[in-house]
């Protein structure tokens, strides 16, 4: 990208407006992450929460050495919850193995639920084994997202000693949890998930049913 568009997005930045700012934040998604992480910077700190929320995720999208250190620093300094739980996001997109120590701690201290259903959602993301002791203490929380987030997170690290942790959740009343529960299940060829899946096949609610039927499919390929 020319100098002049970015000097063009830079005044947007600069501007009064929030709407011109988040515009100018939106202008950076074909932006090189070189060049777009300084711009970045100039509202990671803006007087707007939502301008603040975008800037936060768009650091885990424009990877650079920069976003590392920043991002973890918002998620054990920063005041604001909403903010935190951003950051938490925004390392699971960067993928970094590093990230798992300030992920996992801010599950098990951050008080915030977001903040956890966030960091457990990004060790999710990070596909590392490593994560599986703290994703399954998630499985015991009394927040049924965090339990959402506990079983799709150990899908995605591929937790195979984790489905009978898992299967006791077959029969949630909640049909979101079941549906996680059945994605996750496709990641771990057992025959104790082969016949889970076949269970919820039959679910009540069809986006369970159809999240078992697609599961089943991807352990028969």
């Amino acid at each position: 990208m020319n100098s002049e568009n970015l000097d063009q997005i830079a005044t947007q930045l600069d501007s009064q407006s929030m709407k011109d700012r988040m515009l100018g934040l939106a202008s950076l998604r074909d932006v090189p992450a070189a060049d777009a992480v300084p711009l970045i910077k100039k509202v990671l700190n803006d007087q707007s929460i939502q301008v603040r929320s975008m800037a936060v995720f768009a650091l885990g999208l424009k990877q650079t050495d920069e976003c590392y250190p920043i991002l973890v620093d918002l998620l054990v300094n920063e005041s604001d919850y909403g903010i935190r739980a951003d950051a938490a996001g925004a390392l699971g997109y960067l993928e970094d193995a590093k990230a798992l120590e300030p992920l996992s701690r801010a599950f098990y201290e951050d008080t915030n639920w977001l903040v956890r259903f966030s960091a457990a959602v990004a060790l999710g993301n990070l596909k590392d084994p490593r994560a599986y002791d703290v994703l399954i203490q998630a499985l015991d929380s009394d927040e049924v997202v965090l339990q959402q987030a506990a079983i799709a997170a150990l899908g995605e690290i591929k937790a195979i000693d984790a489905v009978d942790a898992i299967l006791r959740f077959a029969q949630s009343d909640d049909w979101l949890v079941r549906q996680r529960l059945a994605e996750a299940l496709a990641n771990m060829p057992t025959p104790k998930s082969i016949s889970a899946l076949n269970y919820l096949a039959k679910d009540s609610h069809p986006q369970v049913a159809e999240a078992a039927r697609i599961g089943l499919q991807k352990l028969a390929a």
